[in-house]
């Protein structure tokens, strides 16, 4: 294992997850300053997500023929444009093109830092490698939403977040050396489109089980995240200080569970238990957000959610590569393509239901009586439907996943 090389990856990862953290606790409240509503707010982030999915292709296989490097250098450079261009403007339309730039550029950096990994490290070495990849990712994540929740402008991060990856670019010319041989024949990636996706997998594959579970999960959490600046300034005035505070305590307290605990975890109570326990506490913690009432009542809550979301990405990842039957690579590119759809769907319901919320006719028209009287006084539709999918998408997928299970056992 070329550990300098990887070093250089770790810091690379680390400075974008970080940037990507520091503007979590303000991007909402930035497009809300200039008039934004939740639903053209939940656009921004789904738009960001779209533009990965249609981008991470085009960009894998430029880095195939051309080499890692240049495209992390292209994505570096263009992030940082992007988030600069976010901070200075003052119309929609303006932060609608810079999210989507950003999200292109973006899109090139993940996939050429993991194919890299793979480029510099043996089959036996990979997996130690893209943990520590996981490791850099989980540490930006955990400090950036805590440094972007003290500024006091909600403009200023993106400037901040900006510059980190302009930076990043710069450590990256100087210091990154290419790791594709001019030499050696590249492997061509089963690269899956957004029409692959169904074709290839929904109908077919005897794993779509634990697709539909990244789908959910995904799903869920991004249409939370979606609307929880809005909630949390909505029944408590609470900003992005303590909204990044709240998000620095579920990273401290989900990524030491995850590098350390989840893997002994997995080998004793196996996968399925795994998934199902974390579908369960995600869809618990939504519902206990409803009954929060201070600062600590919703930083466990959401930490409770945050927890069996992170539960389940790695152990599903787990399960599907000791499954597949059409390569690792494919495999998992098909659940990351359904992670993708989950960004981009659940915002956009999660924004539409929580600003219908606000008109008592609508909550009352799904919640009668009492109920949805209340539902109106807590601004808490969204939360009551995106648990409520959860919860009968665990239902419904426990009895295929027990199949999948035996399937593993056979």
């Amino acid at each position: 294992m070329q550990k300098s090389r990887l070093l250089l990856l770790f810091l690379t990862l680390f400075f974008v997850m970080l940037g990507f953290g520091i503007i979590i606790p303000n991007l909402a409240y930035y497009a809300e300053d200039i008039g934004a509503t939740p639903t053209e707010i939940a656009i921004l982030l789904s738009t960001y997500s779209g533009m990965q999915l249609l981008f991470a292709p085009l960009w894998g296989r430029l880095s195939d023929k051309h080499g890692r490097k240049p495209a992390i250098l292209l994505g570096l450079l263009g992030n940082a444009v992007a988030l600069a261009a976010f901070g200075l403007a003052k119309e929609y339309i303006w932060l609608f093109t810079a999210r989507s730039a950003a999200g292109i550029a973006s899109a090139a950096v993940l996939p050429s830092v993991m194919a890299y990994v793979a480029d510099v490290t043996t089959s036996e070495e990979r997996g130690k490698g893209m943990g520590l990849m996981g490791a850099a990712m989980g540490l930006g994540f955990i400090l950036g939403p805590a440094i972007g929740g003290v500024m006091g402008r909600h403009d200023v991060p993106f400037f901040i977040a900006g510059g980190l990856s302009l930076l990043t670019f710069l450590f990256a010319l100087i210091l990154l050396p290419e790791s594709l041989q001019k030499d050696v024949v590249v492997e061509q990636h089963d690269w899956i489109s957004p029409r692959d996706l169904f074709r290839r997998s929904t109908l077919q594959s005897p794993l779509t089980p634990l697709f539909l579970v990244a789908f959910f999960t995904t799903f869920s959490f991004a249409g939370l995240e979606a609307t929880f600046p809005l909630f949390i300034e909505a029944g408590w005035e609470y900003k992005q200080r303590e909204m990044g505070w709240m998000f620095m305590v579920m990273g401290a307290v989900v990524v030491p569970l995850q590098g350390g605990l989840l893997g002994k975890l997995i080998n004793r109570l196996g996968e399925r238990r795994i998934i199902i326990t974390g579908l369960f506490l995600n869809a618990l913690g939504m519902v206990l957000l409803l009954y929060a009432f201070n600062f600590a009542t919703l930083t466990i809550y959401l930490t409770i959610t945050g927890i069996g979301n992170q539960l389940i990405r790695p152990t599903n990842t787990s399960w599907i590569s000791k499954q597949t039957q059409i390569g690792q690579g494919a495999a998992i590119g098909i659940m990351d393509a359904f992670l993708s759809l989950g960004r981009i769907l659940g915002p956009l319901l999660g924004g539409w239901l929580y600003e219908k919320s606000a008109h008592p006719e609508f909550v009352k028209t799904g919640f009668s009586g009492v109920f949805g009287n209340w539902l109106y006084g807590n601004n808490a539709y969204s939360y009551v439907v995106l648990g409520g999918i959860l919860i009968i998408a665990t239902f419904c997928l426990y009895v295929p996943l027990r199949r999948v299970e035996r399937r593993t056992q056979v």
